[in-house]
């Protein structure tokens, strides 16, 4: 049972005449900065998870609309970045509407997204999109735009007096993730796919001939560190509301943001003022970034809603609880799904929430074994696999640390199989993976030895392609063998 007396301190303040002393307001006034940097912290979660992709791809990529790097050899787990997909070719880019509307030149065969700064779906592309896998240019507006762009239509007349078919969205911030995914060819190459992507095209309304030449740098080996500061190792989880005060100070300012601007504004951070904490407030925000960041992982790995559970006999549990892309139910914005994503996830779109037939793609996850016991990396695990999985393209599996959710950096290559994987147990009616310490580095088997042997980790099995519906349930982790700790 918890315990809960922790509070009992603040019941019991000396109040003279029914004032507070000078002690008694100071306590007080450091719980109400404690709590509001915690609230504060896991309502900006979506956009801090964000903003440390795009600070971080910056530091290796350099800056602006028209740089978009490509994992053109897969992405291996080297690069920091919660919970990403090796299965699948990735390319993501960061743009900015701040002067003014942006196309986006979306190549046929791109399964993409494109989401606001606060990881609010603006549109799905390819083949959930309204391109339907063709193709298309897309325009997005910047939230404060005003002038004849924002008419609702989709055709319209280029600088040159040309008409064009632009698929036209209003953006609720500055900031646009650019998100594509391309699929394997035979064998894992990733050729074909990475010539699609590079046929992307971005530039300012009006400006495509006057825009910098587009660059696509390969991410593949580049140890790229795209995670917030407070999971990131050596860095000050301070930092997170540094960055938070960057982030407010730059961005659009939306009605609906204003009460926890007030928030923010106990806590020393207001758009065009100077956020310069004392030693106090640094020390309550380095606290408050770190006891938040547990209770989002309380919110993802410990979840209270019981719809997260996607079957009654399985420890397996929704990617986005309550299948809303944004989180938003009949009555209210749920806040605990929200922070659960966010804590060991990004990018959030209709087709990765929906059951879209042919279009969509399905994450069930789990964290535990058929006990009920986290899983841990100092075991060993099977989970059987059914055949005849009911994805158009290919299902995986992947596994990630627990503690950053990044892919598993064990010295394997990819932390994931997939269903285009030579797997030589493809033609047994069931498939079997193994993990865990002592596995044997074999085609069916992903292994957690090397890095932090004694951290959880959480799995994640899949289609990122085109899914019709999970219908085949996977079988819960089973421990094969634990080992002493």
């Amino acid at each position: 049972m918890t315990n809960l007396n922790y509070w009992d301190e603040l019941l019991h303040l000396e109040t003279p005449g029914y004032y507070l002393t000078d002690e008694s307001a100071a306590r007080i006034h450091a719980e109400i900065d404690f709590q509001r940097a915690c609230q504060v912290y896991l309502w900006a979660l979506p956009a801090m998870n964000l903003y440390s992709m795009r600070e971080g791809s910056e530091r290796e990529f350099g800056r602006g609309n028209h740089i978009l790097p490509i994992w053109k050899g897969r992405l291996k787990a080297t690069t920091k970045v919660t919970t990403p997909n090796s299965d699948v070719i990735y390319a993501m880019g960061y743009v900015d509407l701040k002067d003014g509307p942006v196309a986006i030149e979306v190549p046929a065969g791109v399964q993409g997204l494109l989401d606001d700064f606060w990881h609010r779906p603006i549109t799905d592309c390819g083949l959930p999109g309204p391109d339907k896998g063709q193709g298309g240019k897309y325009l997005l507006l910047p939230p404060d735009y005003e002038g004849p762009l924002s008419e609702p239509m989709w055709y319209r007349t280029e600088p040159d007096g040309t008409e064009a078919l632009y698929y036209t969205f209003p953006v609720r911030t500055y900031g646009v993730l650019v998100f594509w995914r391309a699929f394997l060819g035979e064998g894992g190459s990733t050729e074909k796919g990475v010539g699609i992507i590079e046929q992307t095209k971005i530039y300012h309304w009006g400006k495509r001939d006057e825009a910098p030449e587009m660059q696509f740098p390969d991410a593949t080996d580049v140890e790229v560190q795209m995670l917030i500061p407070n999971v990131t190792r050596g860095d000050e989880p301070y930092r997170y509301f540094e960055n938070l005060a960057k982030f407010i100070s730059y961005e659009y300012v939306a009605p609906e943001e204003f009460d926890m601007r007030g928030m923010l504004r106990t806590l020393g951070i207001v758009k065009g003022q100077p956020f310069a904490p004392d030693e106090r407030m640094r020390d309550i925000l380095s606290k408050a970034s770190l006891v938040a960041y547990n209770m989002s992982r309380a919110n993802r790995y410990a979840t209270r809603i019981k719809e997260a559970q996607i079957w009654p006999d399985r420890q397996f549990e929704q990617g986005f609880i309550g299948e809303s892309m944004d989180f938003v139910e009949d009555t209210y914005n749920n806040l605990d799904a929200r922070a659960a994503f966010f804590h060991f996830a990004y990018s959030s779109s209709e087709a990765m929430v929906k059951h879209l037939v042919n279009a969509g793609a399905k994450y069930p996850l789990t964290f535990r074994d058929a006990d009920g016991n986290y899983l841990m990396g100092e075991n060993s695990y099977k989970m059987n696999v059914p055949a005849d999985q009911p994805a158009v393209l290919f299902w995986s599996v992947a596994i990630y640390s627990a503690f950053d959710a990044a892919g598993l950096d064990n010295g394997q290559k990819f932390p994931s199989l997939n269903s285009l994987d030579d797997l030589l147990s493809m033609m047994m009616a069931r498939l079997t993976f193994t993990s865990g310490l002592n596995s044997p580095r074999v085609r069916q088997s992903l292994t957690t030895s090397g890095l932090f042997p004694a951290r959880a980790f959480s799995s994640s099995c899949g289609s990122t392609a085109p899914a019709v519906s999970i219908t085949k349930e996977p079988g819960n982790p089973v421990t094969s063998r634990r080992s002493a700790r």
